[in-house]
């Protein structure tokens, strides 16, 4: 995943719900790095453990390049940014307890955010083709191709795809928290470039 999303030494991330790579982006940035783990206020006020575990990373001495955050949705991330990435939680930004967020808004924002060059890189459960937004809320997943065409809009380019989890046996019929799927949904992970 850091080698897809291309951190090196240096580079200012942020880490949209932040969780498991938090670890791992810290120390792919390094000391002289940075990485924002913004929990969002929306997800905190549900999930509150969220940002105990972020604040107990970012007062770590080994992660001291985290700077954890529980800011609502809408508010604008650092400027200057090398990439984002949203794990698993672009889906949300369309569901009742985001607000629903303003997700053109959203994507706008991550790309002022970014310098030019910079990626963002999402990585979501997928729906079936042509499910759009039908099942954000109640199976947790979302078409590809309607994540594609909202960060399209924003002014970002398609730079790279992985398969890597990528699971053809996936009916995309179940609720992404069902134990017979649970782990190994089909997931789509896309790096989108802000044009130089």
């Amino acid at each position: 995943m850091i080698a897809f999303i291309g951190l090196k030494p240096g580079d200012k991330v942020a880490d949209i719900v932040g969780g498991r790579f938090v670890r791992s982006l810290s120390q792919a940035v390094g000391p002289t790095g940075t990485v924002y783990a913004v929990e969002t206020a929306e997800v905190v006020k549900i999930h509150p453990e969220v940002m105990k575990v972020m604040s107990m990373v970012a007062a770590d001495p080994a992660y001291a390049n985290v700077k954890a955050s529980a800011d609502p949705v809408a508010t604008p991330l650092p400027k200057g940014l090398d990439a984002v990435f949203i794990r698993q939680n672009y889906h949300d930004l369309y569901d009742k307890f985001m607000g629903p967020a303003d997700v053109a808004a959203f994507n706008k924002g991550v790309f002022a955010a970014l310098k030019p060059g910079g990626v963002y890189v999402v990585l979501d459960h997928a729906d079936a083709p042509g499910a759009g937004l039908t099942h954000t809320e109640t199976l947790h997943r979302i078409d590809e191709a309607r994540v594609r065409a909202d960060v399209l809009a924003a002014g970002f380019v398609l730079d790279a795809e992985s398969q890597i989890l990528a699971n053809p046996a996936d009916d995309h019929t179940k609720m992404v928290f069902d134990p017979a799927i649970r782990g190994k949904t089909d997931q789509f992970l896309l790096r989108f470039k802000k044009p130089s």
